[in-house]
């Protein structure tokens, strides 16, 4: 989804995967107002965190935005993606984006994601990334949502970019914070869902 403009996250409309079936492809993203990518350094340091989790994983991008992350999950091995975001232009180029990769085990929808998240799921998922628009209290309620409705495999792991601290955030109490770190004005985080008793 198109976010407020941030120091950190740059890009001249050009994406560049950073590793695996993909590696150093570079991709174009439109100009909309706000769109930024995951900086390289960032995702290449989400994606060391979860290097033993994302091949074979079912992977749930709710903010999807440039498709940065969505796409390096798939160039690394994932075995399923669902990408979601509000914005046509966004979802119509990771749709193109997919098609110049030949990428075929993903899906790009142009929805809601607080509305697609209140429904009843299809499937579990095994890694979610959330990368919403700061400042529109977007983060909590989703990961709400994917505690309630059943969308987390028993182990899953979930990504957070946020303006706040992980620790502000009031996420689930069954979530554990794996590891964090912070660029510029962006906290970044990576948790881990334990199963809760019956």
């Amino acid at each position: 989804m198109a976010k407020p403009k941030n120091t950190s996250h740059s890009g001249a409309g050009q994406l560049r995967i950073i590793g695996g079936e993909w590696r150093s492809r570079k991709l174009d993203f439109p100009h909309v107002e706000g769109l930024r990518p995951t900086p390289d350094r960032v995702r290449e340091t989400l994606f060391n965190w979860l290097a033993p989790h994302i091949g074979g994983a079912k992977v749930l991008d709710v903010f999807a935005g440039s498709g940065a992350l969505f796409l390096e999950a798939m160039s690394r091995g994932a075995a399923k993606g669902v990408a979601l975001d509000s914005n046509r232009d966004a979802i119509s180029n990771i749709r193109e984006n997919m098609g110049i990769l030949r990428c075929t085990v993903g899906e790009v929808q142009q929805t809601d994601a607080l509305r697609y998240l209140d429904a009843i799921p299809s499937d579990t998922f095994d890694v979610v990334f959330l990368d919403p628009p700061f400042n529109k209290d977007l983060l909590k309620p989703a990961c709400e949502l994917l505690e309630q409705r059943g969308w987390l495999t028993e182990d899953a792991w979930v990504y957070t970019e946020s303006e706040l601290r992980p620790s502000e955030l009031g996420l689930p109490a069954n979530w554990r914070l794996h590891r964090e770190q912070k660029a510029g004005g962006v906290n970044y985080a990576l948790w881990q869902r334990e199963a809760v008793a019956q």
